[in-house]
C-alpha cells in the first residue's frame, strides 16, 4: 500500500515499521498498526507514548485555565489570564518572546492555572528515567500529589495515568524511542490536503496528494508566472 510505504520512508526511528495503514472515510482519519521489528524484540509492545500523554495534560490545563478565567471575570478581578492559553500550553523552549513575557507575568500569581502548569512541567521528569521501577515510583508519587491538588481536571489526569500505568511503563521497555507524533502529523497533513481541495472523490486521489506532500516530489512548472 502506498501510504504504508510513505510512512516507513518518513519515519526514521530504528526498529519500528508500519505494518498496516487503513483510511477511514467516516472519521476522516488514518489508522495505523505499528509493530516492533527490531531483532531484540520478538513481539509487539503496547505503549502509551509521550505525545498522547502530554496532549492530554494540555487539555486538562486548558480546562483549568478556562474555568479560572471565567471565575476571575465574574468576581471582577483583573483578567490576567487573557491571551495566556499558549503561554501555558507550549513548551518553554517553543514560546515566542511575547509568550515568554506573559508566562513570566503569570508565574507571579498564585493561580490554579499556574499550579496546573507547574504540575505538568514537574511530570516531564518522568520521561528522563531509565529504570521502569524508579519511573513507576515517581508516577505514583505524582498522582498522589495531583489527587490532593483540589483541581478536578488534574485529579482526572491522575486517575487516567493510574489506569494506564502498565502502558506508560512500557514506554521504557521500548527504549523511550517510540512516538506516534509522526502518525498524528500525517493525520494533520491528510486533513489539510483534503481541506485545500474541498474534499477528494476517490481514495486514489488522496494517496497521490499525500505522496507529493510528504515525499516533496518535484512538480511541473506552471505555464504562467505570477508577479
Amino acid at each position: 500500500m502506498l501510504l504504508k510505504g510513505i510512512l516507513n520512508h518518513v519515519e526514521k526511528q530504528k526498529g519500528f515499521v508500519y505494518s498496516s495503514v487503513e483510511w477511514s472515510d467516516e472519521k476522516d482519519a488514518i489508522y495505523v498498526t505499528l509493530k516492533v521489528a527490531a531483532e531484540e524484540a520478538g513481539h509487539a509492545v503496547r505503549v502509551l507514548d509521550r505525545f498522547h500523554v502530554m496532549k492530554k495534560f494540555n487539555e486538562k490545563i486548558n480546562l483549568v485555565r478556562a474555568s479560572e478565567a471565567k471565575q476571575l471575570k465574574e468576581d471582577g478581578y483583573e483578567p490576567v489570564l487573557k491571551n495566556a492559553r499558549w503561554a501555558l500550553l507550549k513548551r518553554p523552549e517553543n514560546l515566542t518572546d511575547k509568550q515568554t513575557v506573559k508566562l513570566k507575568e503569570l508565574l507571579q500569581y498564585n493561580l490554579r492555572s499556574v499550579r496546573a502548569y507547574l504540575m505538568r512541567e514537574d511530570f516531564q521528569r518522568f520521561w528522563q528515567y531509565r529504570s521502569p521501577a524508579w519511573a513507576g515510583k515517581f508516577l505514583d508519587q505524582w498522582c498522589t500529589r495531583a489527587m490532593r491538588s483540589k483541581m478536578e481536571p488534574m485529579k482526572q489526569m491522575a486517575k487516567t495515568l493510574r489506569s494506564h500505568r502498565e502502558l506508560l511503563l512500557n514506554w521504557f521497555a521500548a527504549g523511550g524511542e517510540l512516538s506516534s507524533g509522526s502518525v498524528e502529523g500525517l493525520n494533520a497533513k491528510a486533513k489539510l490536503a483534503m481541506k485545500k481541495a474541498y474534499g477528494f472523490k476517490s481514495y486514489r486521489t488522496i494517496e497521490i496528494a499525500l505522496y507529493h506532500q510528504l515525499g516533496k516530489l518535484p512538480e511541473p512548472k506552471s505555464a504562467h508566472r505570477f508577479c
